[in-house]
């Protein structure tokens, strides 16, 4: 699909209320792959890789707003008003400042892995990974987004969802995923969420990336959330703990 510009990869799938997901950094829209089948049942299930991700295009100017603008041109190609909006990881961010840039295109919000703007080192780090992806491609980071944002727990008892998390990184264009770590890094703070908005907020007791403080601080600032601790789960919440997720979410929407 052509969207400002950039050829974007959108899967639609099932009938009923718009459901759109948003992959995280490093992720594409496989990452929901298991949630998307269940939802389908119930929902329309809208599914993009970001621009610079997986399928996608790449594009010069990616930031977390224009990530935010191309979810809104994907709606309106595709004749949706508004839809629940499920994110992940860097994705939040992405889902908060479209609920902040477009309100009226986003009637719930579920956010996974929420992660805060970055701090100066964090920042940094991202800045050194783009560095690193260009110079070296996507086999040098990945094992340290295996190592470090999968639970020691899942690491253990589902080899399978890490090898999946290598193949993910494996496959990105590593331009690409260097420009969204440089997104990442430049980010801002969205604001609160609406208090109106209803909201979801589901992480895991070992993710190191997007502690559960974050959840917490984002579900007191907006004062009526549901908030999700997964026990043995780190960052990447819908593969890592994938029954419970489809769980939660199912119920929320």
């Amino acid at each position: 699909m052509r969207i400002n510009d950039t050829e974007l990869a959108v899967e639609v799938d099932g009938d009923g209320p718009a459901v759109l997901l948003v992959h995280g950094l490093g992720g594409t829209s496989n990452f929901y792959q298991i949630q998307a089948e269940a939802l389908a049942a119930r929902f329309r299930v809208i599914r993009v890789d970001s621009a610079g991700a997986g399928r996608s295009g790449l594009r010069g100017d990616i930031s977390i707003e224009s990530h935010a603008d191309d979810l809104a041109a994907v709606l309106d190609a595709l004749d949706v008003a508004s839809a629940a909006v499920v994110a992940h990881s860097m994705g939040t961010l992405v889902a908060r400042t479209l609920a902040a840039r477009h309100p009226r295109r986003v009637n719930a919000l579920a956010l996974l892995g929420a992660v805060a703007e970055p701090a100066e080192p964090g920042r940094q780090a991202q800045r050194d990974r783009a560095a690193v992806l260009r110079e070296q491609g996507t086999a040098a980071v990945a094992p340290g987004v295996v190592a470090n944002a999968l639970s020691e727990t899942t690491r253990r008892d589902k080899p399978e969802v890490a090898a999946f998390v290598r193949e993910l990184v494996m496959r990105q264009n590593p331009e690409g995923y260097a420009r969204n770590c440089e997104a990442l890094a430049a980010a801002a703070d969205p604001g609160p969420v609406p208090a109106e908005l209803p909201l979801l907020l589901v992480t895991g007791t070992d993710d190191k990336v997007a502690p559960p403080e974050v959840s917490e601080a984002l579900a007191a600032a907006h004062g009526d959330a549901t908030v999700a601790v997964l026990p043995g789960v780190g960052h990447w919440t819908a593969l890592e703990a994938a029954g419970d997720v489809t769980g939660l979410l199912s119920k929320f929407l």
